[in-house]
């Protein structure tokens, strides 16, 4: 099942995005997504209903994804990530499920574009293209067709431009 995070949920955020990011060789340090998700929640950038938990039928929290305010030029759009689903749920479908659900929550919420960076063959079959092909740059040029961009259905004919992160995403 997945569901809008609610109060007393973010303990268990922290432990499955602590896990699905672990590295091997660093398995006592904790990864920056954690706090970078502790940092987004804290932000004016964050977006309570954009803030997603998938659940197993008990109700433990096994996937979280979310999206914040970010802008290109002075348009306001969304920032996708992280994606974290716990290590003994992944290939599953539980991130599908959860993609599938951010994706149309914030077409709901009348939003015109999501950015991320991610691998293009994973997230090229939920709509996402290089951003180049939308008229919009990457932070990073080196980013290259890693940032990419799916348009929603209140996408016009613009925005148009660079495209900026909140800024909790500059520790990463």
């Amino acid at each position: 099942m997945v569901r809008r995070e609610i109060a007393g949920d973010a303990a268990a955020i922290r432990t499955v995005v602590g896990t699905a990011f672990a590295r091997p060789v660093e398995q006592d340090l904790l990864p920056a997504e954690v706090t970078l998700v502790d940092e987004l929640r804290a932000s004016a950038a964050w977006i309570p209903a954009l803030s997603l938990v998938a659940t197993t039928a008990a109700g433990e929290i096994i996937g979280q994804v979310l999206c914040t305010r970010a802008a290109v030029d002075l348009s306001p759009v969304l920032a996708f990530g992280p994606l974290s689903v716990r290590p003994d749920h992944q290939r599953r479908g539980v991130g599908h499920a959860l993609m599938h659900a951010m994706l149309g929550a914030a077409d709901a919420l009348g939003e015109p574009l999501v950015g991320l960076l991610g691998d293009p063959g994973y997230y090229s079959r939920f709509g996402f293209r290089p951003s180049d092909a939308c008229g919009i740059t990457a932070p990073q040029p080196a980013w290259g067709a890693h940032f990419q961009i799916r348009t929603l259905t209140a996408h016009g004919p613009s925005p148009r431009g660079r495209f900026s992160y909140p800024e909790a995403f500059d520790s990463v």
